[in-house]
């Protein structure tokens, strides 16, 4: 896309409120000064009011759509749907489904987000459900993983359609131009896994995609970054996730207390920080990756964590400027195409 883009952001999903959304505004224009951006902010206008004359740079570069009502977290997805119309959520939605808006950006409620985003945007042809994407910092850079939550259960052909919409994201936000794929599984054997795991791999093997696929990885070789997109159903991402978030954070404890165990301890952290530990800091914090995109819609969505604070909203804005700004969509079309194809070519012939 060209031009200046255009966030639609929802103010009142996250677990700590609008200030966090406002905060991470005006923490995004800091950290990203060179990328210029509209936002569209969607909650209670009496509450947003104050919170945007705090922050005059955030005021200059939004506007304030006002809305009645949320979705709480505890609201089922179903329930959401049919009580969301009006609220902040659906409004943020519904910009991007007019072209008001360029993308999407919500704390709220996981289920109910992917609900109301598939009514209100619908999803692409041979997509059959959204899959939720993170971005896994590597030596090398960043890894794909999806889905990390979307769908606690998949099937094969879910799978491959994860590879093939994986896959395009990474070109698209990444540059990269032939990532490879992996298949997340209990072993690289060919006989290792389950059912589903071991239909898919054959899937993606026959389809004739041109991805540069290298079969079954382990959970080991996620961080390690010689596969760029990994692919997995969304109870085991998003346990993977968690896993991972929790082990950066212990190990940022554990440096943090061995610099701060003596004096001697606090002399050396300073001869050595220059930036150095501050750098190592921020590699480690979960909030600077924070942010997945709900891939397969016909528009982009990004899901923020719900505990979020300011500084990780920003991450999940800048990754809806990165969409909004690629060539995603067209990139993904493809392929999707082939192997909807691919199908219909094996049920016809199985008929």
């Amino acid at each position: 896309m060209t031009g200046i883009p255009t966030l639609s952001v929802d103010a009142m999903g996250g677990d700590l409120g609008p200030g966090a959304v406002v905060d991470g505004i005006g923490n995004a224009l800091k950290r990203w000064p060179d990328r210029k951006a509209r936002f569209l902010v969607h909650g209670p206008e009496d509450q947003l009011q104050p919170l945007m004359a705090a922050q005059p740079a955030v005021a200059a570069v939004s506007e304030i759509r006002h809305s009645d009502s949320s979705v709480e977290m505890t609201d089922k997805p179903s329930e959401a749907v049919r009580r969301a119309r009006g609220s902040s959520m659906w409004n943020a939605i519904q910009c991007v489904k007019s072209g008001e808006a360029d993308a999407i950006v919500s704390s709220g409620n996981t289920g109910a987000l992917m609900a109301i985003s598939k009514v209100i945007l619908r999803m692409k042809k041979g997509v059959h459900r959204p899959a939720i994407s993170a971005n896994w910092p590597t030596p090398k850079g960043h890894t794909v993983v999806l889905d990390v939550g979307a769908n606690v259960q998949c099937g094969a052909t879910q799978l491959v359609e994860f590879a093939i919409m994986g896959e395009a994201f990474h070109r698209a936000v990444f540059g990269e131009t032939k990532p490879s794929v992996g298949l997340l599984n209990v072993g690289q054997e060919e006989l290792k896994g389950n059912d589903v795991v071991r239909e898919a791999d054959g899937l993606i093997r026959d389809a004739g995609l041109g991805l540069d696929y290298r079969g079954f990885i382990e959970g080991n070789d996620i961080s390690a970054g010689g596969i760029d997109v990994v692919v997995t159903d969304g109870f085991t991402g998003n346990i993977a996730l968690k896993t991972a978030e929790g082990t950066a954070r212990l190990v940022a404890g554990w440096v943090k207390e061995a610099l701060t165990s003596s004096v001697t301890a606090k002399l050396a952290a300073g001869l050595l920080s220059f930036g150095a530990l501050d750098r190592l800091r921020q590699r480690m914090d979960p909030r600077y990756i924070n942010g997945g995109v709900l891939l397969g819609l016909k528009g982009v969505v990004v899901k923020s964590h719900g505990g979020a604070d300011g500084e990780g909203f920003a991450s999940a804005l800048g990754l809806a400027y990165a969409m909004a700004q690629s060539n995603f969509m067209p990139e993904l079309r493809k392929n999707l195409d082939q192997f909807q194809e691919h199908a219909e070519r094996k049920a016809a012939q199985e008929a």
